[in-house]
């Protein structure tokens, strides 16, 4: 006799999709068994009634292993969370040496080419074409790392399966959106270099040498 229909459960793991689950009834002092109670005000208070109401139904039977709910699904997600940091720390300081190693190039980019972008400016050229120049020299180094960055996505699809959660490795919106974060971090670190480039004055750097 079927007796009811629950919602879907997670009982292979918290990071793993639900399955077929059949639920039959046993009795409810099994050596194994697991108890969840909702209580009004701190749950924690109410360990001393917990075990003495347990005690009532079953002196045998000992209480141990009270935890809140949100401390022992925090716990279970201790792997995935402790490797997530990690992840996200060398994802982070990629990016940071990206940005620095880009600044770095574009600045000295600007201070070997001075004397040519002052002789442009001399001539006549606008001093945004100038700064634009720049930004799209560091664009195209962008979109270069980019394509690199999602072929060797593609390539560990596998391993990155394992790793994810709730999310595809080639999920478009999350790819886009990591696309679109480098790209405005790149702008952001060749900005000041342009905006140098584009403020030089043509006079005082042809006159240096």
């Amino acid at each position: 006799m079927i007796v009811g229909i629950v919602a879907d459960a997670r009982e292979t793991g918290l990071d793993r999709e639900p399955v077929p689950t059949a639920y039959w009834c046993f009795g409810s002092m099994q050596p194994g068994a697991y108890f969840l109670l909702r209580t009004h005000g701190d749950p924690k208070a109410m360990a001393e009634t917990i075990r003495r109401k347990v005690r009532e139904i079953e002196p045998r039977r000992s209480v141990y292993d009270l935890t809140l709910l949100a401390a022992n699904i925090s716990d279970a997600y201790a792997l995935n969370r402790m490797r997530t940091i990690v992840l996200a720390f060398f994802a982070l300081t990629a990016i940071g040496l990206a940005c620095v190693g880009l600044y770095g190039t574009l600045s000295y980019m600007v201070s070997v080419r001075q004397r040519e972008v002052g002789l442009r400016i001399a001539l006549g050229a606008m001093r945004r074409q100038i700064a634009q120049q720049f930004v799209t020299q560091a664009l195209h180094v962008c979109f270069a790392g980019v394509a690199v960055g999602l072929v060797l996505a593609a390539a560990f699809t596998r391993l990155l399966t394992n790793m994810l959660y709730g999310v595809s490795p080639r999920d478009v919106a999350t790819l886009t959106g990591v696309a679109a974060m480098v790209f405005g971090v790149s702008v952001a670190a060749s900005l000041l270099p342009a905006l140098r480039a584009a403020r030089l004055e043509p006079m005082k750097v042809l006159r240096e040498e």
